[in-house]
């Protein structure tokens, strides 16, 4: 039984403490590492967000399956810190407007603890301030535009991948590496953000590169348009060496399928910054000698043998009957990412559950591993780097659709531009 002098004593410390407390913050002083503690929760709870309707569930489908293989993986082994994960889903169909008041819904009401998502860069632009509002740790996991950190900062948003100025400079770089006397380009993009910045970072890069080269058409059909008799006609006519295009989706299947008979794939070597993701819809229709981008090194057969990717692909393949395309790779790094963060953190607070300003530091320059067996890299700017790979189309009897040959892989350092060092002020700065 406690004494009535102990009793005493241990109110006298208690209060010692918390007045050393207030003191010290009203001070500005640091606290000691526990004294941002957190108990540890029954679970962490994150929404995730990617198009499960509509025409990008090219992308949004196979996210969701990365984040689900990979989080019941995690949850397996004992999930995050011994606590395990709860994925709350949601659709990023409906534009920008809808996608903010989803993102309040996510934070609000299902009371996420984060958020993982976005695909659209328009999506993605509009979320993060919202996400900087309500302080909510946000981490866009495929967003390509080079404008979300390039032209704002922000406390509670990452990103872990590259920016789509990656797949626009190994590109030029791959075409002058395979066609080194080219003398004239075109550009096939679609007509908005997306299709106009990347035709811009590529034709830019181009001329930076070799000042001779020649644009010969820039063309704008619009988002989906899915026939393109009249694009073709004007770049048969215009025969440029070469013909860029970021086409996603049924708008790659339409290029091909309404392209190749009348011969604009023999006459050009077309370049498509984002065709992985379509060549196993595509099949045996899509010509060789295509140049195709994986949005970074994200292709199955890359380093296959590494077990990180091999589990990846081969337990990927089994449960959903596909390999995995860039957005699975792109969700893998998202989730692993915070789980690499939120360990970090742990360890630096000696095991203890992390703040969320705790998690956010460590998040910072952290450097954890991924599929296709790499480092990943988050810089102090909140953006990921990564490698970028490019190849030539190529059939192989293994495979009911076209793989990649001629493969070359592009370090970070070569297709990222540099911390603090805006896209096309890196590529204006190159030595000619």
């Amino acid at each position: 039984m406690q004494t009535a002098s102990f009793r005493t004593s241990a109110k006298c410390l208690l209060a010692l403490l918390a007045l050393a407390g207030v003191v010290g913050g009203a001070m500005g002083l640091a606290g000691p590492p526990w004294a941002e503690a957190q108990a540890k929760p029954a679970e962490l709870k994150i929404g995730i967000v990617s198009f499960l309707s509509g025409p990008a569930t090219v992308f949004g489908v196979p996210s969701k399956n990365a984040a689900e293989w990979l989080i019941e993986k995690y949850n397996r082994e004992g999930g995050i810190g011994g606590v395990k994960i709860r994925p709350v889903y949601a659709d990023e169909a409906g534009g920008a407007e809808k996608q903010v008041a989803e993102f309040r819904r996510l934070v609000l009401d299902e009371k996420v603890d984060l958020v993982i998502g976005y695909i659209s860069s328009a999506d993605c632009l509009a979320v993060a301030p919202v996400a900087e509002e309500l302080r909510k740790l946000t981490v866009l996991f495929d967003c390509g535009t080079n404008r979300i950190f390039e032209d704002s900062k922000y406390k509670y948003v990452f990103r872990t991948k590259a920016h789509q100025v990656l797949d626009s400079v190994a590109a030029a770089k791959y075409v002058l590496s395979v066609k080194p006397n080219v003398k004239t380009i075109a550009g096939i993009n679609q007509d908005y953000a997306w299709g106009r910045d990347s035709w811009e970072s590529f034709r830019r890069a181009m001329l930076k590169l070799k000042p001779d080269v020649q644009v010969v058409a820039e063309l704008w059909p619009k988002l989906l348009a899915g026939e393109y008799s009249a694009e073709i006609s004007r770049l048969l006519v215009a025969k440029p060496d070469v013909i860029h295009s970021s086409f996603w989706n049924g708008d790659i299947i339409g290029l091909v399928k309404q392209g190749a008979p009348r011969g604009l794939f023999s006459q050009s070597l077309v370049v498509l910054t984002a065709g992985e993701h379509m060549l196993q819809d595509v099949g045996k229709d899509m010509p060789e000698g295509v140049v195709i981008g994986a949005r970074g090194d994200h292709w199955f057969l890359h380093n296959a043998n590494d077990p990180l990717h091999k589990e990846f692909v081969d337990g990927y393949r089994a449960r959903y009957g596909r390999y995995p395309i860039y957005p699975s790779y792109h969700m893998y790094q998202a989730v692993a990412g915070v789980k690499a963060a939120y360990e970090k953190a742990m360890k630096a607070a000696g095991g203890a559950w992390p703040s969320l300003d705790q998690a956010i530091k460590a998040f910072e320059g952290i450097e954890y591993r991924v599929p296709p067996g790499r480092t990943m890299t988050i810089r102090g700017d909140h953006n990921g780097i990564e490698p970028a790979i490019m190849g030539l189309t190529k059939h192989d009897p293994k495979y009911p659709f076209a793989i990649l040959d001629r493969m070359m892989v592009f370090p970070a350092a070569e297709v990222n531009p540099p911390l603090g060092v805006k896209s096309n002020d890196w590529i204006d700065s190159w030595k000619k």
